[in-house]
Formats: structure tokens, sequence, C-alpha cells
């Protein structure tokens, strides 16, 4: 399975001016925690509700500074056609949640650990599907035979 299947789209972006403010604002509205900020098309950095706290608000900068003040680069990205374990394995060597997703140079959307865990728990029902149904065929409760004989009639 391709990245493709599992990204968020289209990834919410924002400008390297917008300011520290604004973008908590469309990360708020969006009910996101992490924005890509791009120029002409091109990705440039990412901004997490993170860096927000801890490089902005932490060491006192004002909400009317860009975000390109506070942003991470360059950016860790995975690319739409990469097999999703090629994810997996950059989120694990990485140690980041989000990843912004490109299909060349073009950015297509966002992955986060979130959607993977979906990827896992989906595969987990498929397999819990056919278990499920035959544990649900037999009786519950121990086994007749495994009762022990006590004589006694209730």
């Amino acid at each position: 399975m391709n990245v493709s299947a599992s990204m968020s789209a289209p990834a919410v972006s924002v400008t390297a001016t917008t300011t520290i403010g604004e973008a908590a604002r469309v990360m708020d509205a969006r009910g996101v925690g992490c924005l890509v900020v791009t120029e002409g098309g091109e990705l440039r950095g990412v901004v997490t509700d993170r860096d927000i706290a801890v490089r902005a608000m932490a060491p006192g900068l004002d909400g009317s500074e860009p975000v390109r003040e506070v942003m991470s680069t360059p950016a860790v990205t995975v690319d739409a056609a990469d097999d999703i374990h090629a994810a997996y394995r950059t989120f694990r060597t990485s140690g980041l949640r989000r990843l912004p997703v490109l299909d060349g140079r073009r950015l297509v959307g966002m992955l986060t650990v979130d959607d993977l865990l979906m990827d896992v728990f989906r595969r987990v029902a498929d397999l819990l599907g056919p278990v499920s149904c035959s544990v649900l065929e037999e009786p519950a409760g121990p086994a007749p035979d495994a009762l022990p004989s006590t004589g006694a009639v209730r």
C-alpha cells in the first residue's frame, strides 16, 4: 500500500510571512497541529503547535512575528508513491509525528502517526473478523467436559 492511501489531503498550509498568531488560529479552525509552510508552491518547512508553544511563546516572541522564525526546516518528507512501510521507518528514525507528503516536488498531503494507527486498527479489524465469527459460534463459558464433576444437581 502506498502512502497516498493513508495520508490526509490537502495539507493545510501557510506562507513564511504568516504571523505566529494567525498560524495558531488556522490550526484551531482546521483542527490540526501542524501546518506546512510554502512559498511559490514549494515546501519551505513545517510549523507545529509545539513549535509555537516552545519556540515562540516560551521565549516571549510576539504573536505578530512570522512563522519563519519558529518553523522547522528543512522538512522531513515522504513521497506519495512510497510504500507505507517506508513511512513507518521514517517516523521511527526521525522521531516526528507528522510528515508532509510530496509527489515529486509538489505538496499533496500530510501523513501523521494517527493515520498509521488507523491503518493498523483497520488491519487488526480485518484479522479479527474471522476470529470473532468462530468465537461467537461457540457457546459461552467453558466446554462442558472441562467442568469438574461434583455429582450435585443444581
